[in-house]
Order: structure tokens, then sequence, then C-alpha cells
């Protein structure tokens, strides 16, 4: 009698312990909660989600969102987007906006956007709400050398159908300020941008820039127009400081050349003063020889050097007016 109620009290612990574990193990609550409202699920499933290391709650949840919706998703759909690296949740709510604003939207298509890293939902609201994109300040030269910068206000609506593969927000904006330079560098004179710049907006519209993006063009519109720089006389100003450099830089050179030519001259004509010096160096060795052989007489010799003072005498006498001419002169 006594052992009785121990092993009852036994029994009803390892019953406890049991059930508590089921209970953490299977989401009871959820699938309560998944029965009335209209989702079918079964135990079973949501014991496997476990098993696969699926949180129930982030695929039961949107389940009963998109059945309440009118949507007849898969259960085993949605887990498989979420085993793919989606966002089931996300992915639900643009399906809803997408039926709520009669746009064709399909799961598998959706799935896909979500899978490319866009954000599925607010290409459909963007679709419904169209966006604008601020380009920043974009430079552009007329031809009258003029700067001017502009910028644009682009209003753009999401494409479903290009939103996987298609290009995004920088494409459009370089597409657009590729279009507006063209525009500009294709004027005349910039007094006729500031005059039209619905013009530049025109012109870029036609061009069709939002080919292969993900995007539709509704419009672009020109914010502001500034005028910058006189682009074209800061060129002909460096360039005409670039020829001075260049010339300024030839004269130096033959200025450089001029003054070796002269240092080369004078080195000649020291050369040549110093083979005369050496030539007439060898005059006393030579008349000396000749005087001993005979070749040359004393007489000789007298009259040579009788020869030598007149010479002397006419050069010193031909000075005398040349000093005089200069004193008058000072």
């Amino acid at each position: 009698m006594s052992n009785y109620p121990i092993g009852s009290i036994f029994i009803i612990a390892v019953i406890i312990i049991v059930v508590s574990m089921f209970l953490s193990f299977v989401p009871v609550g959820l699938w309560v909660t998944a029965f009335f409202s209209g989702v079918k699920i079964k135990i079973s499933e949501l014991i496997g989600m476990k098993l696969r290391r699926v949180k129930p709650s982030r695929i039961v949840r949107p389940a009963i969102k998109a059945t309440k919706a009118g949507l007849n998703l898969e259960i085993s759909s949605l887990e498989a987007h979420y085993l793919a690296g989606g966002n089931v949740n996300t992915l639900v709510d643009a399906l809803i906006a997408a039926q709520r604003a009669n746009i064709p939207l399909q799961f598998e298509r959706a799935a896909a956007i979500d899978l490319a890293g866009r954000d599925v939902l607010e290409a459909v609201q963007v679709s419904v709400n169209p966006k604008v994109i601020e380009t920043p300040n974009i430079s552009a030269v007329a031809q009258d050398g003029i700067e001017v910068m502009v910028k644009a206000k682009v209003t753009v609506r999401a494409n479903i159908e290009r939103l996987v593969g298609g290009a995004g927000e920088q494409t459009i904006i370089a597409r657009v300020g590729e279009g507006i330079v063209t525009t500009v560098g294709s004027s005349q004179s910039y007094k006729s941008v500031l005059e039209n710049p619905d013009s530049i907006s025109r012109v870029v519209l036609d061009k069709g820039l939002d080919s292969g993006t993900a995007y539709e063009i509704l419009s672009i519109d020109i914010a502001d127009v500034d005028v910058a720089r006189n682009i074209g006389a800061r060129l002909q100003t460096d360039q005409a400081e670039a020829d001075k450099r260049i010339s300024e830089a030839k004269a130096s050179e033959r200025r450089a050349m001029a003054l070796a030519r002269e240092q080369e001259m004078k080195a000649e004509v020291e050369a040549m003063r110093a083979k005369v010096v050496e030539a007439e160096s060898q005059v006393p060795i030579a008349m000396a020889e000749a005087l001993k052989s005979g070749k040359l007489g004393v007489f000789d010799y007298y009259k040579m050097q009788n020869l030598n003072s007149d010479t002397d005498m006419r050069k010193s006498i031909s000075k005398i007016p040349e000093k005089d001419h200069k004193k008058e002169n000072k």
C-alpha cells in the first residue's frame, strides 16, 4: 500500500515531463492558430520544420496573412523560399499589395525578385506610387565654352517584368547625366540652355534611357540651371601660358648654345695664340742656327734688327693720334 502512491507520483511526473517536452518541441499553439485561421497544416509538417531547423512561426504567420488576404499559397513553397534565403514575410506583403493594386504578380516571379536581392515590396509600391530620383549637379559645357551646372529630377516607376536582371537607380542617374552633357554640349550658347531648360528634358527623354533598367522613366524635370566657369577662356589662357613657357625654353636653349659657341671660339683663339707664341719662340733658335751654319750673315742680322726697330717706331707713331683722339673725346 505504501508503494502505490510513490509509483503513481512517478508515473504522473514522467507524463508531465513527456508532455512538456512534446509541447516545447511541437508548436501546438501555432497549429491551433493556423487551424482557426483557415490554414491547412499538419502537426507533422510543423515537426518536420523543427527537424529542418526552420522556425515554424516565420512560415505559418505569413501563410495566415496570405490566407486572410485571399491568396492561395502552399506551405511547402513558403518553406522552400525561406530555406533559399528569402524573406517570406516581405514576399507575402508584396503579393498582397500587388493583388490590391491589380498588378499581375505571380509567386514565382516575386520569389525570384526577392532572391535577386531587391526589395520586392518596395518594387510593388514604386509601381503603384512612382518615386523621384534626384541627380547631383551635372557639369556640362556649351559650344561657346561656358560651363553650366544642371540638376534634374527623374520620376520613375518600377517595371516588375524587368526587376530581375535590370539595372538600378545609379544607371538611370548616369544615363540622364550623359544625356544632359550631350544636349548642353550641342547647344551653340549657354544662353539657349538658360532660355529653354525644358529642351534638355525633351531631348533626354526621347533617348529611351530606361531600356535595360528595372524602371520606366515617366518624366525628366530640370530643377536648377546655374552658370559656372568660362572653360573656353580658361583653356585659351592655359594654352597661351604653355606656348609662352615653350618659347622661353627655346630661347634659353638658343642662349645656352650661343654661350657655349662663344666659349668654344675663345678656346680656339687661345689655342691659336699659344701656337703663335710657340712659333715666335722658335725664331731666335732658328736665327742662331743660321748664324752658326753661315746661312745668315752678320750684316743680314743687323739689317733685320733695323727693320724691327723701324717697325716698332712706326707702330708707336701710329698710336699717338689715337691717344689724342681719345683725350679729345673725354
